[in-house]
């Protein structure tokens, strides 16, 4: 399974870089700073918060903000559902800026599986958005699968006080009315990661970010630093 997710991503690589003639490629250098939160309140059901603040030029100009909740149902310790809404907000940036800054309002549903293979913590997260963008809104559904790999430096598990590798591949696809092209984007990632006792997961990384513009031929490379915190404690529960 490990070696058909790496397979995978070395097979987009070389995707993109045998068809660079084909495609206007612009090379852009963002960092992403991000908190998620899945936190209980009771043992089926939970909240989903999220906040991430993304930079262009890694830090230097805005790119977007992005604000997510939802309401989680978990099935067991491993499986659950979410519902919810999105806002994102996107700035002119990079080398085929927007006319000038729209909002964007989604509602979203995932189901998110995990499970393990010895050491290693499989992720598999399915989602569908409803996406009203810019104002007037236009509307358009994607998808979206990821598949994250997570090992432990213990060889164990990922547990307090640990040091682990993750990596993770995913791809959006765009169907439905006021879409043109089905691919929209893929996004390939590979952090170090550490465990911090009562806080949660501290991931620092790199992002490679492929965007196909509404064009066809235009592609942004975004090449991205990625700081994420995230954060699983139940609320019910009292220490």
């Amino acid at each position: 399974m490990v070696k058909k997710f790496l397979v995978l991503i070395f097979s987009i690589t070389a995707l993109t870089v045998v068809s660079q003639s084909k495609y206007n490629i612009a090379d852009h250098y963002n960092g992403w700073f991000m908190y998620f939160g899945d936190h209980k309140f009771t043992p089926k059901l939970g909240i989903r918060l999220e906040a991430q603040w993304r930079r262009s030029n890694v830090v230097v100009d805005p790119q977007q903000l992005l604000l997510r909740t939802g309401l989680n149902y978990h099935f067991n310790k491993n499986v659950f559902a979410t519902a919810g809404y999105c806002f994102v907000n996107t700035h002119p940036y990079g080398e085929f800026p927007a006319a000038k800054t729209f909002p964007e309002q989604r509602f979203w549903q995932q189901l998110q599986a995990k499970h393990f293979v010895g050491a290693f913590e499989m992720v598999h997260r399915f989602r569908l958005e409803q996406r009203f963008v810019n104002q007037p809104y236009v509307y358009s559904n994607r998808f979206r699968y990821c598949y994250r790999v997570s090992v432990p430096f213990n060889g164990k598990e990922i547990s307090d006080n640990s040091f682990y590798i993750t990596a993770y591949d995913e791809v959006m696809v765009g169907f439905g009315e006021n879409i043109r092209y089905a691919f929209d984007q893929n996004r390939v990632y590979m952090a170090l990661g550490y465990k911090v006792p009562k806080l949660g997961r501290f991931e620092i990384g790199y992002l490679n970010q492929l965007i196909l513009k509404s064009d066809g031929i235009r592609v942004e490379n975004n090449h991205t630093l990625q700081v994420s915190l995230t954060s699983n404690f139940d609320l019910y529960k009292k220490d």
